[in-house]
């Protein structure tokens, strides 16, 4: 899957925005795509979600999944409102309100601890990313040696 990664205008520190470029402003989409997904149905499993991003993203290059576009550009609408039918024989429908499908046993009793801990577990592992790159940069920054003053 692919999502859009030039060009973004993202927050920076000291209150400022910048544009960024990169694999780490994609990934924050597609994480804040799953994140809406799982707002919008709470009871539906970490695979299903993955799976209606897959299923409804818009197709690029040949057919199908491909080395290039993965599955395809990320389509946030669809992913949302697409009528998306489950994977595989261990889905069924879901509680009233709960949305369009649900692991067996998963319903209005069941947290969905599994689904939630992947989610934060895949938040953790973003977050830490982008700490490392700006500790990174912040010390390259220092490696530098002080600019040379004219006198």
């Amino acid at each position: 899957m692919v999502a859009p990664a030039v060009d973004i205008y993202s927050t920076s520190i000291n209150g400022k925005y910048r544009k960024g470029t990169g694999t780490s402003d994609a990934t924050a989409i597609v994480a804040g795509a799953a994140a809406l997904i799982r707002s919008k149905y709470p009871y539906l499993p970490a695979q299903e979600v993955a799976h209606r991003l897959t299923a409804t993203a818009i197709d690029k290059g040949p057919p199908g999944r491909d080395d290039e576009y993965g599955y395809g550009v990320i389509d946030l609408v669809a992913a949302l409102t697409a009528d998306v039918p489950p994977v595989g024989f261990g889905s069924a429908s879901a509680p009233a309100g709960g949305g369009p499908t649900t692991a067996t046993g998963a319903g209005p009793g069941d947290d969905g601890g599994a689904a939630v801990r992947g989610l934060a577990t895949l938040g953790v592992i973003v977050a830490a990313g982008v700490g490392w790159a700006l500790l990174v940069r912040r010390r390259r920054r220092g490696d530098d040696p002080p600019p040379r003053i004219s006198r």
